[in-house]
């Protein structure tokens, strides 16, 4: 299945440290570009992180965040921490002989103070098996996403491949009376000038015209990199880098057509496969 670079998932769950949030958000990248910010608690999990996601996902920019929030359903009472509480004290006690006519400390500002509440004995094992079932129940979610995402995607280049094939096929007859109105067309000019030249000469340089703004070659190539297109969003996968190559490809027989186009609506018809491929290009640069 083809899977679009552009997706968000997140999920929570209570821990006896409080809540655990994961968050995802992925976007367009020509590699696979990871960024993490873990709370600092959670720093020894981001190895576990990591190892998950490119498990998953082989293409994109990865903004990964991990938090973990006091407070909340199930989270153990914190204890006072009799040292800080000792050294708040002290304190207290200096500032208070240098500022004799300060307010005393409130109980509020006490229990704010950093440290006097004793966070509580973190279970490591506990933490990162909460963080892998939190990170595999998000990843599960973000790439759910990137397949409709990517889905839609498919659905929306399959339907230009459709509108660049029914203007391949109205070129092929276009070709030769292209050609055979380009030849009336110099034959009539140098009757008009009444120019004396060699009739073979004119044939000559007549056929090599012909031969250079021949664009069946182009054509048939096109319906190659078409049938390639298809094929490729058949297969699925982390198609992104190729599909793109293909668009390149499509680009560039679209640019020969177009210089070798001799009349109007073959020029008109290279024009229009042109805008239909730089669209495809477009919706490309977001797929995996």
């Amino acid at each position: 299945m083809i899977r679009s670079m552009t997706g968000y998932a997140a999920a929570s769950a209570q821990t006896p440290r409080g809540a655990l949030a994961l968050e995802m958000r992925t976007v367009n990248s020509r590699f696979l570009d990871l960024q993490f910010r873990v709370s600092e608690e959670l720093r020894a999990s981001e190895p576990l992180l990591r190892e998950l996601i490119t498990a998953r996902i082989s293409r994109g920019k990865v903004d990964c965040r991990l938090a973990l929030g006091g407070g909340g359903a199930g989270t153990a009472p914190r204890p006072l921490n009799a040292q800080a509480l000792a050294e708040l004290r002290r304190l207290a006690e200096e500032a208070g002989r240098a500022f004799p006519e300060a307010a005393p400390l409130r109980l509020a500002d006490v229990l704010r103070w950093p440290g006097v509440l004793a966070d509580a004995p973190v279970n490591e094992d506990a933490i990162r098996a909460a963080v892998e079932t939190l990170a595999r129940r998000a990843l599960e979610e973000l790439c759910a996403a990137r397949e409709r995402e990517g889905a839609k995607l498919a659905a929306i280049i399959l339907e230009r491949v459709a509108q660049m094939r029914e203007r391949v096929a109205q070129a092929a007859p276009l070709v030769p009376e292209a050609i055979a109105a380009w030849k009336a067309r110099v034959a009539e000019r140098l009757r008009e000038a009444q120019v004396a030249v060699d009739e073979e000469r004119i044939r000559a340089e007549l056929a090599v015209q012909a031969a250079r703004s021949d664009v069946d070659e182009e054509l048939t190539r096109l319906g190659a990199h078409l049938s390639e297109v298809e094929r490729v969003l058949a297969k699925g996968g982390a198609a992104g880098k190729r599909l793109d190559f293909l668009a390149q490809e499509l680009t560039r027989e679209a640019n020969t057509l177009a210089s070798k186009a001799q009349g109007l609506a073959l020029a008109d018809c290279a024009l229009e496969l042109k805008l239909l491929i730089e669209q495809v290009r477009e919706q490309v640069q977001n797929i995996e």
